[in-house]
């Protein structure tokens, strides 16, 4: 039952990449809903045996990789951790497929781009379920490529190439860091599995490391290189360029990245690996940082952004933020509480946002929309509900998880817990303001369509209205319902899915703060919301002018419009510098110039000298030409015996040496 949760999607992958086309469309959807219901079923079941009655099953399917005393194995790690992060996939996936065939249904390449969707759950939860880093290595390269083939799936527009390669790129950096990590816990351990791992790392607290001729503690620079994983695959400030240009991609994309896949996979990573990090109070400190100021930044960036995309896709840097910080504060299940929370809330955003765009016909530009409440009220009632969770409005699903890591955040009492809290109060804020600028621009103010979608606008299909109304209703219930399942005081929910240690007592000390700091965030949300409210209906033409002329504030509006300028600093100090001497120095000098001069060039003009000497000198007596064979044939014997001693000499030092 368990293997069949991971692998339908592979098998549902298969049928629509083999024999899409023989099937037809209507068959092929028939069949994708039957694999996806009784994926569902299955996840359920096991939610129920896994998560509610607390088993944990192991299963190994056989030796993958062995080489003398090290061995990978094919495992899959089923606990309470791991289950209930299949949930939220299952569900969000399930949803996400379903919405995409009526979204996608008059694109030609449907089943290509249904076909890849279940690919890239396959390799989401082969990273969920592996009890090892090598195979949690292959299913994080697995989200990966295909989160490059779903970018760029429309692959005739330039700019959706552009995008895929940049994430690509950048996730690259990310994963050669924890390629390191990896491989760094290999040498000391001789070992990757999760379970035995767990019981060898505090015997490696003390342990050193040589690295460029200097002395490091090894578990803070192992988990040091985990970390830059996790910031390239979950958006953090300085890796996080690529996930706002994800938006290249079709909306549904969008909502599957952000909600339940790829960006959550970096979170995931800390969590699985809270047994480490935990080790390790440093990097801890360095990931709260990290964390807090991407929390922060984010949400100023999405203030000023004018497509409805990159505004959730700005939040979603800010939600991740806040767990982010929330793992490196020690408190692992919070910022599963608020993984889990904002899967639901993301995916009911982009999903109403994709309704949007679909029915007026691609347009995505706020500025470009304005009126749409009476066209489209259902979309408006799940854009407000998605907002205010995101905002963290009371007994919402967003309120009950970012308002307990809020409080557990002070609660710490220190330099870092008190920056942290300071940095996320404003966070809220600002999220407050980009929301209801967001909700304001695309329903509310006078329309700035244009009359022929205004005209000619589709009416929200029934399967989408019905998909909308479900990620509505886990948006507003699902935090109450786990709310004590995932963070209640006393809770051994995860077991030792999850490590806790004596630090997360602080949860006792986050129920008597005083009442001024526990509604704090509160207050600079409806603060946020009201400012931005006022701004934009009765102050915006005035907003306007002072910042068009006056140049201090023009120059403040265009440097957080065009995101910090992060983009162009990467271009104009990294990739043109880089691509100058790829071009100038290694390509025209080296490779040109030098190695073809030596090489192919030599060759062909020895060869060509060789001809003409031959054609000029030829008698035509068969002893000339078999003085010419023979000396030759010799000469290149030569070369090669003198060359074949010479490495042997070489290989023959070495092994004496060392």
């Amino acid at each position: 039952m368990f293997i069949l949760i991971i692998f339908l999607p592979l098998i549902n992958f298969i049928i629509l990449i083999f024999f899409g086309k023989l099937l037809g469309k209507y068959n092929i959807i028939l069949n994708s809903i039957i694999n996806i219901s009784f994926n569902v079923i299955l996840t359920l079941f096991a939610l129920y045996n896994i998560g509610l009655k607390k088993n944990v099953f192991i299963l190994n399917l056989g030796k993958w990789i062995v080489s003398q005393n090290f061995y990978i194995n094919w495992g899959f790690l089923f606990d309470s951790l791991s289950i209930f992060m299949i949930f939220v996939v299952i569900i969000i996936y399930s949803l996400v497929y379903i919405y995409s065939i009526h979204y996608m249904y008059d694109d030609p390449h449907l089943i290509r781009f249904l076909s890849y969707l279940s690919l890239f759950t396959f390799f989401m939860l082969i990273l969920i379920t592996a009890d090892n880093f090598i195979q949690l290595f292959l299913g994080w390269e697995g989200v990966g490529l295909c989160s490059y083939l779903l970018i760029s799936f429309w692959y005739t527009r330039v700019q959706a190439i552009k995008s895929a390669i940049k994430a690509m790129i950048i996730n690259r950096i990310g994963d050669f860091g924890l390629l390191i990590g990896i491989l760094l816990l290999l040498s000391k351990t001789y070992n990757l599995e999760f379970s035995i791992l767990y019981y060898m790392i505090p015997h490696l607290i003390n342990e050193k490391i040589i690295l460029f001729n200097y002395t490091f503690n090894f578990l803070n620079i192992t988990c040091f290189f985990l970390f830059i994983g996790v910031m390239g695959k979950s958006a953090q400030i300085g890796l996080h360029t690529w996930l706002p240009d994800a938006m290249e991609g079709p909306t549904p994309v969008s909502a599957l990245i952000h909600a339940a896949t790829m960006v959550t996979a970096g979170v995931f990573l800390l969590i699985r690996c809270s047994f480490i990090f935990d080790h390790s109070p440093l990097i801890l400190i360095f990931i709260t940082f990290i964390g807090a100021l991407t929390s922060l930044f984010s949400a100023i960036m999405g203030i000023l952004q004018n497509d409805i995309k990159k505004i959730i896709a700005y939040s979603t840097c800010s939600q991740l933020g806040y767990m982010v910080f929330s793992c490196g504060l020690s408190n692992y299940s919070l910022a599963f509480f608020h993984l889990s929370n904002h899967a639901f809330f993301k995916a009911l955003l982009f999903l109403s946002a994709g309704n949007i765009i679909h029915n007026l016909f691609n347009e995505q530009d706020i500025r470009k929309m304005g009126g749409l409440l009476k066209l489209f009220p259902l979309t408006y009632l799940s854009m407000i509900l998605g907002s205010l969770a995101l905002i963290g409005f009371p007994f919402l699903s967003g309120f009950y998880s970012k308002d307990i890591i809020l409080e557990f955040t002070y609660s710490h009492f220190t330099i870092i817990g008190t920056f942290t809290y300071w940095f996320s109060i404003l966070a809220a804020f600002f999220t407050a303001i980009y929301s209801t600028r967001l909700i304001y621009y695309v329903f509310i103010t006078k329309t700035n369509a244009y009359k022929k979608n205004i005209l000619n606008y589709h009416k929200t299909n029934k399967i989408i209205g019905f998909i909308l109304s479900i990620l509505s209703l886990f948006s507003i219930f699902f935090g109450y319902i786990t709310h004590d399942l995932y963070i209640g005081l006393g809770n051994n929910f995860f077991n030792l899915s999850i490590y806790n240690t004596s630090k997360n007592i602080i949860l006792i000390e986050s129920e008597f703060l005083s009442f001024y700091i526990k509604n704090l965030p509160l207050i600079f949300s409806f603060f946020g919301i009201t400012f931005s409210f006022f701004l934009y209906k009765y102050y915006s033409l005035f907003f306007t002018r002072n910042f068009l002329y006056n140049i201090k504030l023009y120059k403040l509006y265009n440097f957080i419009n065009k995101k910090f300028y992060f983009d162009k600093i990467y271009n104009n100090f990294i990739n043109y510098n880089i691509l100058y001497f790829s071009y100038n120095i290694t390509f025209k000098i080296i490779d040109k110039s030098f190695l073809e001069n030596i090489g192919p060039n030599l060759y062909i003009n020895f060869t060509n000298f060789f001809y003409f000497f031959l054609i000029k000198n030829n008698t035509k007596y068969n002893t000339y030409i078999i003085f010419f064979f023979f000396f030759f044939f010799f000469f290149f014997f030569f070369i090669f015996f003198f060359f074949s001693i010479f490495f042997i000499l070489i290989l023959i030092i070495y092994l004496f040496l060392f």
